[in-house]
């Protein structure tokens, strides 16, 4: 009897090649031919899952999204547990900002990928939704979490506060991922800890993520 194959488990594995394919080579390198090769699959195959590299392209880049927000919501709960404001509330914070940066083998694919992705939405209109959705939903958690350190009250300041944010966890990953030697996870925390500490933020240190 042939082996019944599972849909989402076979686009997982697509999906997984294209991220092994983008962290070794870089995005322009993917192509269904690569893919396939890189899984171990029939170019019909993977096309019976793809119509296209874009639709391909896109189904990865909603993968990457979805796994860096999973992670995000998990920590948010944890944050929400305690009193905002408090040092517990901070320590937390940070253990949530970590979940952005390559700190770990899982956390540096999907900072690779998720940053491929970004840059190449510039170009790609295919990918704008993905984008965008990803910017809104990471910017909504920052924003929450922003809210719960500072007494600010006004919306414009608060999206200042974390758009700044954003940028400070893009760039150290970018980082983290170029000098890696150096930017260690201890280094990392260390300067999310400073940049909170400008927020108004209660002082004391917790572990890094």
């Amino acid at each position: 009897m042939p082996k019944i194959v599972d849909p989402a488990e076979r686009r997982k594995d697509i999906v997984d090649a294209v991220f092994r394919i983008i962290c070794a080579d870089g995005l322009e390198r993917v192509s269904l031919r690569e893919v396939a090769d890189e899984a171990g699959l029939a170019v019909g195959s993977v096309r019976h899952y793809f119509a296209s590299s874009d639709e391909m392209l896109t189904w990865s880049f909603a993968a990457v999204v979805d796994r860096v927000i999973s992670r995000l919501d998990a920590s948010l709960v944890d944050v929400d547990a305690v009193e905002p404001g408090s040092a517990e509330y901070r320590t937390r914070v940070l253990a949530l900002l970590c979940q952005f940066l390559p700190l770990d083998e899982e956390r540096a694919v999907d900072s690779c990928v998720w940053l491929a992705f970004k840059n190449a939405a510039r170009i790609k209109p295919t990918l704008g939704a993905e984008a965008d959705r990803s910017h809104r939903r990471v910017a909504a958690v920052i924003g929450h979490v922003i809210s719960g350190l500072t007494d600010r009250e006004d919306d414009q300041g608060l999206v200042v506060q974390a758009e700044h944010l954003l940028a400070t966890l893009d760039g150290l990953a970018m980082h983290a991922l170029l000098q890696s030697e150096w930017m260690s996870a201890q280094v990392c925390h260390d300067v999310l800890g400073r940049h909170l500490d400008g927020l108004g933020a209660p002082t004391g240190r917790g572990n890094p993520g």
